[in-house]
């Protein structure tokens, strides 16, 4: 009769745990499945390189999974992102048994009662701790998302300044070599006398040469400058081994139309997502503050050691929330925050349309720009140059002439070159703003036509 009071006391306990326990949700599962799936691809922590360094003739998607996989912020986010869905667990889970010790002292030791005590928690109400927690591991999820494509965008911003440094330091080494032929003509005339070569056209010609030496030293500075930027976006440090120097062309990417362009922003865009995950979570915080009416229990078991025959000593207590007033403060905080959220949402669409103007705004300056040089001042700059060689052939024009004639060609050209740097760097901003959700379980940009049209090509 001794022995079995224990048993049934410690059986009622054990079936009130039983009773209390939450299992894992729905939501849950998938982000950790999708959280191990993305590790897999980003490895330990520690060096991260990846399998495949891309080479000098890698395409730009290979440059941006690269940096991606390597970078330090997007494994930050992600670990961020990984402590978040580890947190699940612990918001549905129980409270730790405490032990318990009591002691009944005169004269002597008179009763010695060691105990463990377990704190019960209504299901219901860590159900929705759970489903918080949960929905705080989808904006987790969503600013590592956004970290992906931020790196990615960097990557690709600094291939269009490598590109467009590239065009301009082949356009100032054509000034140059145009410079240094007048030159040369305007000192066999000057030599010979023949012809309308001066001294003057000579000294201002050099004097247009050292400039141009001047803009391509600057040049060969920002180029280096710019490749220090590629190397930071790929997340490697100065100190790191250089990576295989790209040599990529400015090319023209098609943009969809500008209702498409609106829809895409408006669901999949990542600042968007991330803001839509936290009106989630404040929307599971409403229903944790409603659940704080509910009481909470306690319940134990004490056993007198010194007894004889044993004996136990049950103990349970309840929590009896009768603040109704700090209840209902907690339920109205609950919803203030979740209708700033539903607000704010609101309000980062409003920033990206006006984001979506300015962007689309400089997308169409720069194709005016484009299609003026390359309809007009062009065809012009070269008509003028053959007008100024046919007249120095007559004996016409002097060497200067010809020399301004294809000065004035390639400024153009570069001045093209710096409207289509303008127009891509635009235009990654909206390929940033209309970024597709990252896939499921892969942080990896995929390739598309135009990555590829902008790779070099061997001769």
């Amino acid at each position: 009769m001794t022995c079995s009071r224990p048993l049934a006391s410690l059986a009622l306990g054990a079936a009130l745990l039983l009773a209390g326990c939450v299992p894992a949700q729905t939501g849950e599962t998938k982000a950790w499945e999708q959280v191990s799936q993305v590790g897999s691809q980003l490895g330990p922590p520690g060096p991260r390189v990846p399998a495949t360094v891309p080479t000098a003739d890698s395409p730009l998607a290979d440059f941006a999974r690269y940096a991606v996989v390597n970078h330090p912020a997007v494994f930050a986010s992600y670990q961020d992102w990984r402590a978040a869905v580890g947190a699940i667990a612990s918001s549905r889970a129980l409270p730790d048994p405490r032990l318990t010790f009591e002691a009944d002292i005169s004269s002597t030791l008179m009763t010695l009662m060691p105990g463990v005590m377990f704190d019960l928690m209504a299901g219901r109400k860590r159900s929705a701790m759970a489903g918080e927690a949960t929905a705080a591991s989808q904006v987790a999820y969503r600013t590592y998302a956004g970290a992906v494509f931020r790196v990615a965008s960097e990557v690709r911003k600094s291939w269009i300044e490598l590109a467009y440094l590239r065009a301009a330091l082949d356009l100032k080494e054509d000034s140059r070599r145009a410079l240094e032929q007048g030159s040369a003509l305007a000192q066999a005339e000057y030599t010979t006398g023949k012809g309308m070569g001066t001294l003057e056209v000579q000294v201002r010609l050099a004097n247009e040469a050292a400039r141009v030496l001047s803009e391509l030293d600057a040049l060969r500075d920002r180029l280096a400058s710019a490749r220090s930027v590629f190397k930071a976006s790929l997340g490697l440090l100065p100190t790191d081994p250089d990576p295989a120097w790209p040599e990529p062309r400015l090319v023209t990417t098609a943009l969809p139309a500008e209702e498409e362009m609106w829809e895409r922003i408006r669901s999949s865009n990542a600042d968007l997502a991330r803001m839509q995950a936290m009106v989630d979570m404040a929307l599971a915080s409403v229903a944790v503050a409603r659940t704080a009416g509910t009481p909470d229990a306690s319940a134990g078991l004490m056993a007198d050691l010194r007894a004889n025959p044993l004996m136990i000593r049950p103990t349970a207590s309840v929590t009896l929330p009768v603040w109704r007033e700090k209840i209902a403060s907690l339920v109205a905080a609950s919803e203030a925050r979740r209708d700033a959220a539903t607000a704010r949402v609101g309000a980062e669409q409003l920033a990206m349309a006006a984001q979506l103007a300015r962007m689309l705004a400089m997308v169409r300056e720069s194709d005016r720009m484009i299609a003026y040089i390359d309809g007009t001042a062009l065809p012009s700059s070269e008509r003028i140059a053959a007008t100024a060689e046919a007249a120095y052939q007559s004996g016409l024009a002097g060497p200067r002439a010809i020399a301004e004639a294809r000065l004035m060609a390639l400024a153009m050209r570069l001045e093209r070159a710096a409207a289509l740097r303008d127009r891509e760097e635009a235009a990654t901003e909206l390929a940033l703003m209309m970024a597709d959700d990252a896939p499921s379980g892969s942080p990896l940009i995929s390739e598309t036509d135009s990555d590829r049209s902008q790779a070099p090509s061997r001769p």
